[in-house]
C-alpha cells in the first residue's frame, strides 16, 4: 500500500509539480487548496504525511499545523512546511508550530522526497517501504541494490529507475511514451526506441542467471512487469 501524502498548497503549478514527483516516487497524493479544506481532508482520511504551505487562504499553514498537533488523533502526523519565507525567525516559528521539517521554496524535488521518506520513517517505520518486491526480485531503495532469488543483479542507473517504476506498478502495462515520461521525465528529448534498448538491457540483467521472464511485451502497446505473462 502506497503512503498517502496530503499537499496543502494554493499554487496550482506547484501542486502539479509536487504530484508528478511524488507519484513518480511511489506515493499516493491528495490535495487541499486552503487551510480549512486541509483540516477536513485530514479528519476524513488521515494521510501518512502533510506537505503544508505557510501562506494559505482561510486558515494559515501555521494554524493548521498547530491544530494537527493539538488533536490526539493527528498529534504524531508528520508535517513538512513548504514556504518562501526563509529567514531564521520564520524557520523557528514554523518548527515551533509543530512542523517536523521546514523546506524553503524553490526546492529540489528529489531532496523533498528524501525528507518526506525520512519523516515518515521516523513516525511509522512500517510505512517507509524501502524494499520493493515482486516474485523473486527485491530492490533495496536505501542501499540501491537489486537481487533476484537472493543473487545480486547489477543495473545501470536508467535500468534501476525503470525496474523501480515497474515494481511500484506490477501488472500494469505502460506504453513507451508513458515510460519515457515517468522514468526519463517531461523534459527528456529521446527517441521512443530508447525505451526498447533499456528494456532489453533490463531483461538481460534479470534473466542472466536463468530466471523466468518477468517483463511482458504487449504488441503495439508496451511493457509490463508480469510473472504470469
Amino acid at each position: 500500500m502506497k503512503p498517502l501524502v496530503l499537499i496543502v498548497e494554493d499554487e496550482a503549478p506547484l501542486v502539479t509539480l509536487l504530484r508528478y514527483n511524488l507519484e513518480r516516487e511511489g506515493f499516493a497524493v491528495e490535495e487541499a487548496g486552503d487551510g480549512e479544506e486541509a483540516l477536513l481532508r485530514i479528519a476524513e482520511r488521515r494521510p501518512d504525511a502533510v506537505l503544508l504551505d505557510w501562506m494559505l487562504p482561510l486558515v494559515s499553514g501555521l494554524e493548521v499545523c498547530r491544530r494537527i498537533r493539538r488533536a490526539p488523533a493527528t498529534r504524531a502526523l508528520p508535517v513538512i512546511m513548504l514556504t518562501a519565507r526563509g529567514e531564521e525567525g520564520d524557520r523557528i516559528r514554523g518548527l515551533d508550530s509543530g512542523a517536523d521539517d521546514y523546506v524553503v521554496k524553490p526546492f529540489s524535488p528529489s531532496e523533498l522526497v528524501a525528507r518526506l521518506r525520512a519523516v515518515i520513517r521516523r513516525a511509522q517505520p512500517d510505512l517507509a517501504d524501502d524494499v520493493l518486491r515482486y516474485a523473486d526480485v527485491a530492490m533495496d531503495l536505501t542501499a540501491h541494490r537489486v537481487s533476484r532469488a537472493g543473487q545480486p543483479i547489477h543495473l545501470g542507473p536508467t535500468e534501476f529507475r525503470l525496474l523501480r517504476h515497474f515494481l511500484q506498478n506490477p501488472g500494469r502495462v505502460f506504453s513507451r511514451e508513458q515510460l519515457l515520461d515517468r522514468v526519463w521525465g517531461h523534459d527528456a528529448e529521446l527517441e521512443i526506441r530508447t525505451v526498447d534498448v533499456h528494456i532489453r538491457r533490463l531483461r538481460q540483467a534479470l534473466n542472466g542467471k536463468g530466471g523466468s521472464e518477468l517483463l511482458r511485451t504487449v504488441r503495439s502497446v508496451g511493457y509490463a512487469l508480469d510473472a504470469a505473462g
